[in-house]
């Protein structure tokens, strides 16, 4: 799954094209590395997210085309 689609539906960012944004702006690095919209996810890959406010590190623990939305934080891990 790409990581913009995965980021959305975890529900971790609102919109795929803010994920799709984010991005491109290189706020999104998959284990270690900036991330494009397109970059492949695995279960086990870590994720990190930097916000204006800090960071969000997850695993990635589930892949799922679609889910509800209290089903969505089952897909991943808060590392720190």
């Amino acid at each position: 799954m790409r990581i913009d689609k995965f980021l959305k539906v975890s529900r971790i960012l609102k919109r795929r094209t803010v994920a799709q944004e984010a991005c491109s702006g290189e706020k999104v690095l998959i284990n270690g590395k900036a991330a494009k919209p397109s970059t492949a996810v695995k279960i086990g890959d870590e994720v990190e997210i930097c916000f204006s406010g800090g960071s969000l590190k997850i695993r990635i623990l589930g892949i799922k085309e679609t889910v509800k939305k209290e089903e969505a934080a089952t897909l991943y891990e808060v590392i720190s």
